[in-house]
């Protein structure tokens, strides 16, 4: 069954301008919350602002890891640069654990002892935090789709609008009952919402990083396809990646019989057009081996063997 890899991309001068825009609004958005936080006597608004904070920096490393990734491949990265987003989203989803974590810390200890709370205040600038979350939601909506560094900012952006919407909902039950528990209360729910989006979203990016195999990609799959072809005997020391976030790459021994080495150059062909085909595999590298001269117990993942035959140069 073929592996859809294939995402719509907006024109990266485009991008680069929603990202900008969306980081001089969230700046302002994050002042305007830490004063009134401050004022107010809210711990909501300031872990929002906080939140927001994370958010702009999020944004800020985005933007420069979007620039470098469009760098091309030189003698020093001969990969290229664009698994610098994947790393650009794993400092930004660290850094949402530790915000969420320190929130939570914080809003238990005012959860105990609830301080004063100005609602009214609390509303006024929650109700400004929505527009601009929304606002910035809905300039990286679009862009999500491209990959981790990305939808990273987009689900930021996405838990600031259900933040802001607690923070407005907080205020007003302070205003009409004071309630003034439900401001540290509302803090430890957003802290837990923050831990919960950056734990399940954090795995892929440490995936990528970690080299391992593309989790919409079966190894096994991709195994039983090489070795279908005809004349292919085995396939070991399968190393299955991705170079970036949508390119999966593969490199592997391929074991021929005595009467397929004549079409050494054809059964290649076929290999890599049913790997590309098949698993939007476009980057494969493949070593040929005779099936006299093979490699003997070798892994079929990995480059190890329990034991291995002497080999010799093969005309």
């Amino acid at each position: 069954m073929p592996h859809d890899h294939g995402h719509h991309h907006i024109d990266p001068e485009s991008g680069d301008r929603r990202v900008s825009i969306a980081v001089w609004a969230n700046a302002v958005l994050t002042v305007a919350q830490v004063v009134g936080g401050i004022l107010s006597g809210s711990m909501a608004l300031i872990a929002d602002a906080l939140h927001n904070f994370s958010d702009m920096a999020s944004l800020v490393i985005a933007f420069a890891a979007r620039k470098i990734a469009r760098r091309p491949a030189d003698a020093r990265m001969t990969f290229g640069y664009g698994r610098i987003e994947i790393v650009a989203a794993l400092i930004n989803y660290t850094t949402l654990i530790l915000v969420g974590f320190y929130l939570i810390y914080e809003g238990a200890m005012r959860l105990i002892d609830p301080p004063e709370v100005m609602g009214w205040t609390v509303v006024l600038i929650g109700f400004v935090a929505l527009a601009v979350d929304t606002l910035t939601a809905v300039l990286t909506y679009s862009m999500q789709k491209e990959g981790a560094n990305i939808r990273a900012l987009f689900l930021h952006n996405l838990s600031d609008v259900m933040g802001s919407i607690a923070v407005i909902v907080g205020g007003t039950l302070i205003i009409l009952f004071d309630m003034r528990w439900v401001d540290p209360a509302i803090t430890i729910g957003i802290a837990v919402y923050i831990l919960y989006l950056a734990m399940t979203e954090i795995g892929g990016p440490i995936r990528t990083l970690m080299l391992g195999s593309p989790p919409d990609i079966q190894g096994a799959e991709v195994v039983a396809a090489m070795c279908s072809v005809q004349g292919v005997r085995d396939v070991h020391h399968v190393h299955l990646w991705q170079m970036q976030e949508h390119e999966a790459a593969i490199d592997c021994h391929v074991v021929l019989s005595k009467e397929a080495w004549q079409r050494i150059e054809s059964i290649k062909a076929d290999i890599k057009t049913r790997l590309k085909d098949r698993f939007g595999i476009a980057h494969s590298s493949l070593e040929f081996e005779h099936e006299e001269c093979a490699h003997q117990n070798a892994d079929l993942y990995g480059h190890g063997n329990s034991g291995m035959r002497a080999r010799s140069d093969i005309n």
